[in-house]
């Protein structure tokens, strides 16, 4: 059975990843963004709000998992994050795969995957694309973020393999710290050399 060339697309917080998924996507390569899946599952009525709840009681509420509580909760517990992820992971690995089922005769895929060398994941995708940016211009993409601070930047940028050793291990590299047109140029000429 054939499949599409699966691409990786991965980056560290704040280097354009969802821009970058977008692009893709404003091309015709389907893009399976794991963040939104999650969303989804966490949201109002969402699959996973009860096995979250009854593992972290007080945070979900009506509009699904409460994300400050539920942070409250794991943050700075590993253990809690391991319990966490245990959900959800399984959850968006069944997600991905009926993805792949429904996009079998595209040439290619994207899936958009955060934490795809800290999981594991590199080892499911035929490519892998890292997207990246000056780290003066990661932090202040993601300190103008509403509700991040610099403990919460910190913490999430020290959960995070450091972007110098992704673009190390990528096969291909989307350099975010310019213009938008120069940004959606790579991406076409990524495209293109499928």
């Amino acid at each position: 059975m054939t499949r599409p060339k699966i691409i990786g697309l991965t980056g560290s917080i704040g280097m354009g990843k969802s821009t970058v998924a977008g692009m893709f996507a404003d091309a015709g390569i389907p893009v399976f963004c794991a963040d939104t899946e999650v969303r989804a599952m966490q949201g109002p009525g969402g699959a996973l709000v009860p096995a979250i709840e009854a593992a972290f009681p007080g945070s979900t509420g009506p509009e699904g998992v409460d994300r400050d509580r539920l942070g409250h909760q794991v943050f700075a517990d590993k253990s809690a994050l391991a319990r966490l992820e245990a959900i959800v992971h399984p959850a968006v690995a069944a997600k991905r795969a009926a993805f792949l089922e429904a996009n079998a005769a595209k040439p290619a895929v994207v899936f958009d995957i955060p934490l795809l060398f800290e999981r594991g994941g590199h080892e499911a995708v035929d490519m892998i694309v890292v997207v990246s940016a000056p780290e003066a211009v990661q932090r202040a993409r993601v300190l103008a973020r509403s509700g991040m601070t610099v403990e919460k930047f910190e913490h999430i940028y020290g959960l995070q393999l450091h972007d110098s050793e992704k673009r190390a291990r990528a096969h291909h590299v989307i350099d975010t710290g310019t213009s938008l047109e120069e940004t959606r140029a790579q991406v076409a000429a990524l495209i293109a050399s499928f």
